[in-house]
């Protein structure tokens, strides 16, 4: 489920006007920003330590969604196997 903006929608004169109070609202509440332009979203401010955070968590669900894929088609190792093949003991 994505992201609910509801307090944490600005126009991006805002941004302009004191973008310190919207980075600074952004990393504290840990959501982020929404920037609208005519009543509709057209980019998204995150701080950094929190968009790093969503990346990993991505990368972890479609390294999982792989892994069920594999296991559907049969393609999967023993774990003797997996080590043989990383080269651990």
């Amino acid at each position: 489920m994505g992201s609910r903006f509801s307090g944490d929608v600005i126009p991006p004169t805002d941004l302009k006007v004191n973008p310190g109070r919207v980075v600074e609202h952004a990393t504290d509440a840990h959501r982020p920003v929404l920037l609208t332009s005519r009543g509709r979203g057209v980019a998204v401010v995150q701080s950094v330590t929190d968009f790093e955070a969503a990346e990993e968590e991505r990368a972890f669900m479609r390294a999982v969604v792989a892994g069920l894929a594999d296991l559907e088609a049969g393609r999967e190792l023993s774990l003797e196997e997996a080590r043989a093949r990383l080269g651990l003991k």
